[in-house]
């Protein structure tokens, strides 16, 4: 007898579509399930648990070998935290680049409505600033 849930129900439960979840088997992110004697995927708790970790880790932006060595750190919790604090910093520093880049983008996007005149396309700054990047106040965007 086959103990838990096929493949909709954990979707359902984990937030993780089902194509992806049969990704997730492929790649080796998760292991691939027991089937029942119709060949249908069955998935218990720890499966789900482990595809709920992996959807949260993908919401937070971490790409899948830095979710692969999550799991690997998660299945033997005996090992020193170093490595995933390591992970957890590279992506910080990614988003705070992110945020910075975004930060430049919203001021030149500022600069670009707050010089438009409002009068007729052959005077407004949009235009002009989009058709040369050279009058952008921050080229790091």
């Amino acid at each position: 007898m086959i103990l838990g849930v096929p493949i909709g129900e954990a979707a359902k439960h984990s937030g993780v579509k089902v194509p992806t979840i049969r990704y997730y088997e492929q790649i080796g992110l998760l292991a691939a399930p027991a089937r029942s004697d119709g060949n249908r995927r069955h998935y218990d708790a720890s499966d789900l648990h482990r595809l709920t970790f992996i959807r949260h880790a993908r919401e937070l932006g971490f790409e899948i070998d830095a979710i692969r060595t999550l799991l690997l750190l998660q299945d033997d919790p005996n090992q020193p935290c170093a490595t995933a604090d390591g992970i957890a910093k590279a992506r910080l520093a990614d988003v705070e680049q992110r945020i910075r880049s975004l930060t430049a983008l919203k001021a030149e996007l500022q600069a670009m409505i707050e010089g438009c005149s409002h009068g007729q396309v052959a005077a407004c700054r949009v235009i002009e600033v989009l058709a040369d990047h050279g009058q952008c106040q921050n080229a790091g965007h």
